[in-house]
């Protein structure tokens, strides 16, 4: 499974900009299941469906991540290993084309599970990431929805769902989650954050057990919305939770996720979640969510 972002989406409305989703989705949803087919694990597949939603100015992470109050790009990522809880992520880090491979390398080759800001880019030097130049990141839409930002003196949410912000046409964060032939979770939550935010704000994207879970035992999970929303409710982490105490699965813990965020918090965003025996689910509180899945080797499904 992956999606790119829950909000309004009013202008999904126009065929055009519903098709370009729509199709960028089931594009990589069917490059990861040959990842899989190749023998590749569900760790690499969703690695590799992140990285390439990343590379898509459509969503917000990678070379399409929104501004901070500098107008300036800081990104978060993190991604996660169901076979033993491994897990790696970075936050406030720039200059990055795929967060979400500087997360896998702090997985793997380092002894920590985050690293933030100038810490976390001398790691990338030191493995040899190569660096991309600021206006690798600074589409006419991006510097546009900073400008309205900045006039209403307020961060916004890239996808937000509020009537004076419907008109926005870009949605926000991305993740992918996968269960391989072997019986694999993992799951990759990749975001540029809310538009005019903080310097140094950090979401629940490399949060683990808020944006990011995986766990052989329970399930997958990615969440993209209001991250404040997102770590005060550990929301990944409760719906696993759900399933390894309850005993439910995947579509009945997500169901009890997203009660459970709008009873505590009115949390905004949604998830997308696939349990230990393949099933597939999602579950949001905004008008939509773009995402789409591949259940137990069937067809794909994208739909907002």
């Amino acid at each position: 499974m992956v999606h790119g972002g829950a909000g309004a989406l009013d202008n999904v409305k126009d065929d055009k900009i519903a098709f370009r989703y729509l199709e960028s989705i089931r594009r990589i949803l069917e490059h990861g299941r040959d990842v899989m087919e190749l023998g590749g694990s569900a760790l690499q597949a969703v690695e590799a469906c992140a990285s390439l939603l990343e590379d898509d100015p459509a969503f917000n992470a990678g070379c399409g991540s929104v501004l901070n109050e500098n107008g300036k790009v800081e990104m978060d990522a993190a991604i996660m290993d169901g076979r033993d809880l491994s897990a790696g992520a970075i936050a406030a880090v720039d200059n990055i084309a795929n967060p979400v491979q500087l997360a896998r390398l702090v997985m793997t080759e380092s002894e920590h599970v985050m690293l933030i800001s100038e810490g976390a880019m001398r790691f990338a030097d030191h493995c040899g990431m190569e660096r991309v130049p600021e206006d690798y990141f600074y589409t006419a839409d991006r510097v546009e929805q900073l400008r309205k930002a900045r006039l209403k003196h307020k961060v916004m949410l890239d996808h937000d769902d509020t009537e004076e912000d419907s008109e926005d046409q870009k949605y926000g964060t991305i993740g992918a989650i996968a269960r391989d032939p072997k019986g694999n979770l993992a799951a990759a939550t990749s975001t540029g954050g809310i538009v005019n935010k903080r310097m140094g704000r950090v979401g629940d994207s490399p949060i683990v057990g808020a944006g990011v879970y995986a766990d052989n035992e329970t399930c997958a999970v990615s969440a993209t919305g209001f991250g404040e929303d997102f770590m005060r409710t550990v929301i990944s982490k409760t719906i696993s939770d759900f399933m390894l105490m309850k005993d439910l699965d995947a579509k009945q813990a997500t169901a009890a996720g997203i009660e459970y965020l709008v009873r505590k918090v009115k949390g905004r965003g949604g998830v997308i979640v696939i349990d230990r025996d393949g099933k597939c689910s999602s579950g949001f509180t905004t008008k939509k969510m773009i995402h789409g899945w591949i259940e137990k080797g069937g067809e794909t499904t994208c739909r907002f």
